[in-house]
């Protein structure tokens, strides 16, 4: 089938992400309280969220490699499947040991989907398209990440054994609905794989292809900014007297802007172009990481935020089309997952240099730190690729490493 046409398996793709997303945001925190009512101190809270992001780790290229050769769908059905039951036997679980466990499952479900769904979006669209449709999809995301934690707080009471795990057995069945979306997404022998078993572009090769490493660390500085700003603004809140209530709203409102920068991103990047758009967007998000750390009036603040939360918005979008764009033909999937990867480790790496930097520093050094991080992505993504290379020229890079090695291999031969 030829990329483009009809979108109704996009926005089935988005509800479906909304709904998986949705299921994971309620289930972070409400593991985490429930693992506190199992009588887990704070390292022990730490590590079963670190199990999370750590897990799938090993198994993203590997899931890479195999959708590169074959269908989405299927990663997506079993990414739903495994989310569920991780939430679901999140809340039965009466160790930690046991809640450990099942956090890595529900982490590896989020990244089967997120794999497949990505991978989905990139063959389906037409190059043209794919800013737009990445854009798009990420607002199912949003969607989630703004009302899972809010879903997760309203179920959470005083009573914290039997309430969190009354979310997470809620945040499974939420999770499971996504199920009723991923109908004709894709089709048997609709969208043909890109590329053969035979051809296979290693990991190094990918990582070399130019724009590739700039739309990793776009990536991982925008993510890392979102963790943050969610993990310290409540610490920020707390040495400035700002209710938590208010903090809340402050968040919340950090969302909705990124919602909304994703609603508007086709006009923006006809007015400006990718390259100028991702350029311009961490600049801006740079300094306002910076301003954050000011001693701001709370409606300065949440000025502040809503320009933040805006800006940030772009930078996962554009960065899959990036990566995507920039890598061979027959390893976009595996890009991607490398690029979630990049994501995952920057998830476990940036909050524990935040918290070295905050008790050296205080707490709003991190807000500066992410500014020096997002001022570095801005460097790098003015030299990012403007459009999509020559499909003749990304044959090229795919086809070069086994042509290096029969020749190495005749060099040996002689």
């Amino acid at each position: 089938m030829t990329p483009g046409g009809n979108r109704g398996w996009l926005l089935r793709l988005v509800i479906a992400f909304g709904f998986a997303q949705a299921a994971v945001s309620m289930a972070r925190p409400a593991v985490s309280y429930r693992a506190l009512a199992l009588g887990a101190d704070e390292r022990a809270v730490g590590v079963i969220a670190g199990v999370y992001a750590l897990l799938p780790l090993f198994a993203a290229v590997p899931l890479g490699r195999r959708t590169d050769h074959g269908r989405c769908a299927p990663l997506l059905w079993t990414g739903v499947v495994l989310i569920s039951a991780g939430c679901a036997l999140s809340g039965v679980a009466g160790t930690l040991w046991a809640m450990a466990l099942w956090s890595g499952v529900m982490g590896l479900g989020h990244l089967c989907f997120v794999i497949g769904a990505q991978s989905l979006v990139a063959r389906r669209s037409a190059p043209h398209e794919q800013d737009r449709n990445f854009g798009h999809f990420t607002i199912g995301a949003s969607l989630g990440q703004l009302a899972g934690p809010v879903a997760a707080g309203v179920l959470i009471g005083a009573d914290m054994a039997r309430t969190s795990a009354l979310a997470l057995l809620a945040a499974g069945a939420g999770g499971a609905v996504a199920l009723t979306s991923l109908w004709r997404v894709e089709k048997p022998g609709e969208v043909e794989p890109r590329g053969g078993r035979g051809d296979r572009v290693p990991v190094r090769g990918i990582l070399r292809a130019r724009g590739v490493p700039a739309g990793l660390l776009i990536s991982v500085a925008v993510l890392s900014a979102t963790d943050i700003l969610t993990a310290y603004l409540p610490v920020v809140g707390e040495h400035r007297g700002i209710d938590p209530a208010v903090v809340g709203l402050l968040l919340s409102l950090r969302a909705a802007a990124t919602i909304a920068c994703r609603l508007v991103l086709t006009p923006m990047l006809r007015l400006l172009g990718r390259t100028a758009l991702l350029t311009v967007t961490c600049l801006l998000a740079a300094l306002l990481c910076a301003a954050v750390a000011l001693p701001l009036p709370v409606p300065v603040l949440a000025l502040v935020l809503a320009a933040l939360g805006f800006c940030l918005g772009v930078g996962q979008p554009l960065s899959m089309t990036t990566v995507v764009q920039a890598a061979p033909p027959a390893a976009r999937s595996t890009a991607l997952a490398l690029r979630l990867t990049g994501n995952r480790l920057g998830q476990v790496a940036a909050p524990a240099t935040a918290g070295l930097v905050a008790g050296a520093a205080g707490v709003a050094a991190p807000f500066v730190m992410l500014g020096a991080l997002l001022l570095a992505s801005a460097g790098v993504a003015v030299r990012t690729p403007a459009g999509p290379a020559p499909e003749g020229a990304a044959a090229d890079t795919s086809a070069r490493v086994p042509h290096e090695r029969g020749r190495c291999g005749a060099r040996r031969a002689r």
